[in-house]
């Protein structure tokens, strides 16, 4: 069951990473470089594992729940900040 659960992290990280490869061969507004592939497949990657991980771990429904609503919140800032900088720090994509 854990590598069912792997092997299909790994494919919804794949889906999610092509949606830019695609959009980048027919509009100019989508310019992503390898490292923000990288960055990206490390960030989604990296989120998916520790979601399984807190599903496996914790069995209290309403902290799987909780946890990963705050990991989600985790990617979501990070993936802004990466990308227009809204906390204004040496990292930001602006």
């Amino acid at each position: 069951m854990k590598n069912k659960r792997i092997k299909i992290i790994i494919t919804v990280v794949a889906i999610i990473l092509l949606i830019p490869l695609i959009a980048m061969q027919f509009t100019n507004e989508v310019d992503w470089t390898p490292i923000d592939f990288v960055v990206a497949g490390v960030l989604l990657l990296g989120t998916g594992l520790i979601f399984d991980l807190v599903i496996r771990k914790i069995k209290n429904t309403k902290n799987q729940i909780t946890i990963s609503v705050a990991l989600l919140i985790l990617l979501l800032l990070i993936w802004a900040e990466l990308a227009v900088g809204i906390f204004g720090t040496p990292f930001a994509g602006s």
